[in-house]
């Protein structure tokens, strides 16, 4: 097969692909973007990157270093993120301590996406709830956390629910920063510039948690994301993808619309929401 017959067969294969010639920015921390880029980029999309959200360390470990020390005071552990997951263990290791520190607990977590990350360190995951958000994990543990102490590493600034609700339920709830979030100011220019050009503008621009979709608006502006249906501005026929309804809410709080909305709340299933609304779009086009 010649050079010229083989590029063309690949361009033919990747424009049957159920993304093909669409263009997708993700938003995720610059070193979590992988597994959604990568998967929109099997599906024939074009991705750009630009995040809108950085992990940064806390300014104290201090909190959870304690509170590790004392690990064996805690019957439940609780973990809401991957990011959550490596910050804890990487301060366990720190301090001198092993993963047999953490054998008594009671782990849960809050999607597949963490539990395999908890799992990869090689401690048992008894939790995972039926939908991966706050609300769904105090669910699961209704019945099991009166009389307990409970520990929950999470990023400083995040939504009260688990807490809240199982202190409500007579837990003893510890609630301790593993991590931070803020925005990346060098992100604002680039994002400024790729929805100002009508070369690069994306079709879609996905976001996987609510700081994501609160540092968007704070990237660009409130006046850069008025609503569409208003007047023209830097969104102007952009579709949004939220990973799930806790996104959406924050989404259209913010005055944004949410076009696309995952059915399973990962990033496999927000692959599979965007791939979805394109088919039928698609479908739609030729039936006109």
């Amino acid at each position: 097969m010649t050079l010229a017959r083989s590029s063309k067969t690949r361009s033919s294969r990747k424009g049957k692909l159920p993304l093909a010639g669409l263009r997708v920015l993700v938003g995720r921390a610059r070193h979590q973007a992988s597994a959604l880029s990568s998967g929109l980029r099997e599906r024939g999309a074009e991705v750009v990157e630009i995040p809108f959200i950085e992990i940064r360390k806390p300014r104290s470990y201090k909190p959870l270093d304690s509170v590790l020390k004392n690990v064996h005071n805690y019957d439940w552990l609780i973990l809401t993120s991957v990011n959550g997951v490596e910050a804890l263990w990487e301060r366990l290791h720190k301090i001198g301590g092993t993963k047999r520190d953490l054998k008594h607990l009671k782990i849960a977590a809050i999607g597949p996406a963490t539990k395999k990350a908890i799992e990869k360190h090689g401690i048992k995951v008894n939790v995972v709830p039926e939908e991966y958000v706050a609300e769904s994990v105090v669910e699961s543990l209704r019945r099991q956390v009166a009389g307990k102490r409970v520990l929950l590493a999470r990023a400083k600034v995040a939504r009260d629910v688990i807490p809240r609700e199982l202190r409500k339920l007579g837990a003893g709830v510890d609630v301790v920063e593993a991590y931070k979030t803020v925005i990346p100011q060098s992100s604002r220019s680039r994002l400024r510039a790729i929805l100002g050009d009508a070369k690069r503008r994306p079709n879609v621009i996905t976001f996987t948690s609510s700081s994501t979709a609160r540092n968007f608006v704070a990237l660009l502006g409130k006046s850069a994301t008025s609503a569409r249906a208003r007047k023209p501005s830097l969104i102007d026929r952009i579709r949004f993808a939220s990973i799930g309804p806790i996104t959406s809410s924050t989404l259209r709080e913010l005055g944004l619309a949410v076009d696309i909305e995952a059915r399973q709340y990962t990033i496999p299933g927000l692959i599979a929401a965007i791939a979805h609304l394109q088919m039928t779009s698609r479908k739609d086009s030729l039936l006109r």
